[in-house]
């Protein structure tokens, strides 16, 4: 048998190599998911990448789930069309009816909140990845709000207090201001639906948040509780370190580190996607360690060229 040349060697090796680099790139497609950073939504906050995981009601979501919140940007369902209150069961609001994420659900009265103030200006950081179209509407509870009890439809207006067409998307997140209801105190569940109009699906979110009391009444709802101090510490110091934000976000908006990746479809006609990966380890990663592996594969084929090539 005629002794194969290096050169040889070297182009069937790439040749070998090219398909796979090729299906893992493909296998890993930069996709259009979101959710709210700012105020923080409680999937964002109780992810790896977030900076709850570690409260309480962090934790019982995750045991809820039986799995992190590593994939905190795909609570979404395909085909909502605006039927939510059809679409969405009362009682899993937070989850958007999806099993994967049915911790969010709970109900409790020790979520993580971030404070407003009635009347004011909310200034919002929704996360996304690539540009898309759509409305944002947004919802607060009732005044009288029980957060012991599940969220239903019935705990919020019929009509939201703000919508958000067609934003712009400025490094990787929505950006915008809205004027917030004056009649509200003590907390409330900010709840924010994301309609797509360039793809079928539909994000939900729930943001746990407080508003203080009116001057000079009685109780604690609007007081800083000593959890939402020692909340605020990692948020602080996460505020402090984060890339100074574009001309258009809030000066107090975060920004996040929002992998370029994500897991499922995004296509017309796609299904309501929801499996999260394992703590720690990102939706991205399988597509990086089949790339390592790629890399190996191809560098291994090219010693061997070079080798056999000095016989």
């Amino acid at each position: 048998m005629p002794r194969m040349t290096a050169h040889r060697i070297a182009a069937l090796t790439a040749a070998a190599v090219s398909p796979l680099l090729l299906n893992l790139w493909t296998a890993g497609p930069a996709l259009a998911h979101g959710a709210p950073t700012e105020p923080s939504s409680r999937v964002y906050g109780c992810s790896p990448e977030g900076t709850r995981s570690g409260t309480a009601a962090c934790r019982a979501a995750i045991a809820a789930n039986g799995t992190s919140f590593a994939a905190w940007d795909n609570v979404r369902v395909a085909n909502v069309n605006g039927r939510d209150r059809q679409t969405i069961p009362d009682g899993e609001l937070c989850s958007g009816g999806l099993p994967a994420y049915k911790g969010l659900d709970l109900a409790r009265a020790d979520w993580p909140t971030t404070r407003l103030t009635p009347g004011g200006t909310l200034r919002m950081t929704y996360a996304s990845t690539i540009p898309h179209t759509g409305t944002f509407r947004l919802y607060l509870t009732k005044q009288g709000y029980d957060p012991t009890k599940p969220l239903t439809w019935a705990d919020l207006p019929e009509r939201p207090f703000a919508e958000v067409k067609d934003p712009t998307l400025t490094d990787r997140a929505y950006r915008f201001s809205v004027k917030l209801p004056a009649d509200r105190t003590g907390r409330q569940v900010l709840y924010t639906i994301w309609q797509n109009s360039s793809t079928p699906d539909t994000y939900y979110s729930c943001s746990d948040v407080v508003f203080p009391a009116a001057a000079g009444t009685s109780g604690t709802d609007g007081k800083k509780t000593e959890q939402e101090k020692e909340e605020e510490q990692p948020e602080k110091a996460s505020a402090s370190a984060a890339s100074k934000p574009s001309a258009t976000a809030s000066t107090t908006a975060v920004s996040p580190s929002v992998p370029a990746t994500r897991t499922g479809a995004d296509t017309p006609g796609s299904t309501p996607v929801a499996s999260a990966t394992g703590a720690g380890s990102g939706p991205s990663a399988p597509l990086l360690a089949g790339g390592a592996t790629a890399v190996l594969v191809l560098t291994g084929g090219v010693a061997l060229a070079l080798r056999l090539r000095g016989r």
